[in-house]
């Protein structure tokens, strides 16, 4: 009997251990692909310049009360706007894309939307014209606390 008590206590000992590392992997590696699919999302740094820094004003409304909804809409995500203490003509944000190829799809169908489109007819017709756009693409490093 003591037999067969110590191979049942060895084969509930094998079981457990095996269901707590088997459980500790799991978790691991569930928490290293929510990294990788961390790591893969990009980063886009956008700078607009107006002529004008009374243009700015426009500008923020447009984002305000438009651009912002408009980029949700299309699968871009704002992280953060500004503008620059030393430069009251410039906004500066970011957005983030799954992907570089999803960031260049997201802008096509941005800049085809009908709403898009019109918001930035009447803004230019208001005199919000001569904007300065640039762009750079951005990947997190590995000790970012964004990514």
């Amino acid at each position: 009997m003591s037999r067969t008590v110590t191979r049942i206590t060895a084969a509930a000992a094998l079981l457990l251990t095996g269901y707590f590392f088997g459980q500790a992997s799991a978790r691991d590696g569930v928490k290293a692909q929510q990294q990788q699919q961390a790591g893969t999302r990009i980063f886009e740094l956008r700078t607009y310049t107006v002529p004008d820094a009374t243009q700015l004003d426009m500008l923020n409304a447009r984002f305000r009360d438009h651009t912002r909804r408009i980029f949700d809409k299309h699968g871009m995500t704002s992280i953060g706007y500004w503008t620059p203490v030393d430069t009251p003509n410039t906004l500066i944000y970011i957005l983030a894309h799954p992907s570089q190829e999803e960031a260049k799809k997201h802008w096509a169908e941005f800049n085809a939307d009908p709403e898009w489109q019109k918001v930035r007819n009447e803004t230019r017709e208001k005199g919000l014209t001569g904007v300065k756009a640039e762009s750079r693409f951005l990947q997190p490093t590995d000790y970012s606390a964004i990514k």
